[in-house]
């Protein structure tokens, strides 16, 4: 055997081990900083080691709080805190702007013990949208707020409130202008078409959303999700990310699940819930469901990626896109974070 061959098999040996180990490893808490066409070619050094930064300070973060006895909920609220502050992610600091040039956010968060859910849309002044969610749930009546009256209840609730102006960066700016520029030569080139739909389809204008999904000592699961939407997006449009079962959801008896991508496709496949059933009525893995979830949305034309964790501690990161910012953290604290396919 020459020592090419036993150079490939020693290599192989030793990946099949790791993988080994990797299925046997208890995991406490999974993130992702949104999917899409992210490309290591399009990505220069200093901009890689601030997002790997980023994640694993969010990642940090929430394991610390675990660590001291916290709940999964209140892990994945602080993590995604870390997430939302800073301008690399489309979440809060770093939301991408609407056709108007203003930054409307949504979040969830979900209780995986008590299947207690909130989320709100449309937000422009909390500081912290993945707080006005989990406010939802812990100090109202309902699971979904919007716009100004989730303002209201924001303020009421004792969250941190802003000035919109807070929200701008000079990034998400551009990328508004690039995406106007390309929504007008698209009404150029449709101005024949008798039937034109109206908002906004470009696959690379949604992706930085983030989330957490996190597993706590007492065996209970959380997920959240917080995101900016969609550049250039018109007419109040919504995502995936605020809808229960669409973008976002967690039960003890399966898995929590945040979504990143193409949220119409995530919301007309009932994408985060498929999963969980899949789970529940088909007794399939979480592995082997989220395969079977981006599949299928990936059949309609839809993409993105998933992040899940079920109660035993096995966690999924699948996508269907170039990229996807994730990572994890071990039940001894070991951190991981990936960026490319």
């Amino acid at each position: 055997m020459n020592l090419k061959k036993l150079s490939l098999i020693l290599l192989l040996s030793v990946a099949g081990s790791a993988f080994a180990q990797d299925k046997n490893t208890k995991y406490v808490l999974v993130m992702h900083g949104g999917a899409g066409t992210i490309l290591k070619k399009n990505m220069t050094a200093e901009k890689e080691v601030a997002y790997r930064a980023a994640m694993t300070k969010a990642l940090q973060t929430g394991y610390d709080a675990l660590k001291s006895g916290k709940s999964s909920l209140d892990a994945v609220e602080v993590a995604i805190h870390v997430l939302e502050d800073s301008p690399l992610f489309n979440a809060g600091k770093g939301a991408v702007f609407t056709h108007e040039g203003k930054n409307e956010m949504d979040a969830a968060i979900m209780d995986g013990k008590t299947l207690k859910a909130g989320a709100i849309a449309g937000v422009t002044v909390i500081r912290n949208p993945i707080s006005a969610a989990r406010a939802v749930m812990d100090k109202s009546e309902h699971v979904m707020m919007a716009g100004k009256g989730a303002e209201d209840f924001a303020k009421q609730a004792g969250l941190t409130i802003v000035d919109p102006s807070y929200f701008y960066t000079e990034d998400r700016w551009k990328g508004l202008q690039q995406a106007l520029k390309q929504d007008s030569m698209k009404t150029v080139l449709d101005h024949d078409k008798k039937a034109l739909k109206l908002g906004t389809i470009n696959r690379d204008f949604k992706f930085g959303t983030v989330g957490a999904v996190a597993l706590d000592n007492a065996g209970n699961l959380a997920a959240g999700t917080s995101t900016g939407g969609m550049t250039n997006k018109r007419y109040g449009r919504i995502g995936d990310a605020p809808i229960i079962g669409a973008g976002t959801y967690a039960n003890n008896a399966t898995a929590g699940v945040s979504g990143t991508g193409w949220g119409e496709y995530y919301i007309r496949t009932v994408l985060a819930y498929d999963l969980s059933a899949m789970m529940e009525y088909q007794k399939l893995s979480v592995e082997q469901a989220s395969k079977q979830v981006i599949a299928k949305m990936g059949k309609l034309g839809g993409d993105g990626g998933l992040i899940a964790l079920d109660k035993n501690g096995h966690v999924a990161m699948e996508f269907n896109t170039a990229g996807m910012y994730r990572g994890t953290v071990t039940a001894d604290g070991k951190i991981s974070v990936e960026i490319y396919k």
